[in-house]
């Protein structure tokens, strides 16, 4: 009876060690099945924040003017929003520590002509110089290469793409802001036509179009938009 009571004995403890082993290993599948739910639940959310993400581009032509730029980059700062600035060599030669300024707050800076030139049959040439000479005073001023240009009026030459190694941005939204003194109004033009990838047009030579850009900004935030330079819409 003794040799049968340990044979139990064993047994019990055999299955006991058995069992243990078995939960051990269920809960260690079990741990790491809630560690990859985890992990995938995660990376759900975090895709589907990126496509929550609707961007936007706020551009700029013909500055740097010496007090509404300024005024344009001290409402973007504090609103944590970058914009893309086509600026003209005859004035960024004159206003370079705004140009730095643009560059150290991380706004994109491009090529506008040197004087607001539009390209025309006969003037391809003098076009193409003042592209030149104004980039050249960009990278002075910034260090950095200029890749994008805003040709006044929308006219382009793509042989210049090659020649210049450049990239011609226009635009989708256009208030005309440079032909009202109403910000309200050109606030409404543009959030009523703006969408999801959306490139508009504005000047920051304007005391209306810099209040018009603002207001604009604090609308298109709490729809949700996102503010990004061209370089982001145009290649991500």
């Amino acid at each position: 009876m003794k040799k049968i009571r340990k044979a139990l004995a064993m047994g019990d403890l055999l299955l006991c060690l058995a069992l243990a082993v078995a939960y051990g290993i269920w809960q260690s599948g079990n741990w790491k099945r809630q560690q990859v739910a985890a992990v995938s639940g995660v990376e759900e959310k975090e895709e589907a924040q990126q496509a929550e993400i609707r961007m936007i581009a706020l551009t700029f032509d013909d500055g740097p003017h010496p007090c509404y730029t300024e005024e344009l980059l001290d409402g973007l700062k504090e609103r944590g929003v970058c914009a893309t600035f086509f600026v003209t060599g005859e004035h960024a030669e004159i206003h370079p520590d705004i140009i730095k300024r643009m560059q150290e707050e991380g706004h994109l800076i491009g090529n506008h002509t040197y004087s607001h030139i539009q390209l025309r049959k006969g003037n391809r040439e003098i076009f193409k110089e003042e592209l030149i000479k104004t980039n050249e005073i960009l990278e002075e001023i910034t260090g950095q290469e200029v890749v994008y240009v805003r040709p006044p009026y929308g006219s382009w030459d793509k042989s210049f793409e090659q020649e210049l190694n450049m990239f011609p941005v226009l635009w989708t939204v256009d208030p005309l802001d440079w032909c009202s003194r109403d910000a309200d109004c050109i606030m409404r033009k543009i959030v009523g036509k703006v969408e999801e990838n959306d490139i508009i047009l504005m000047h920051d030579y304007y005391e209306t179009s810099v209040d018009a850009a603002l207001r604009t900004v604090d609308e298109l935030l709490e729809e949700g938009y996102t503010f990004v330079t061209v370089e982001e819409i145009l290649f991500d």
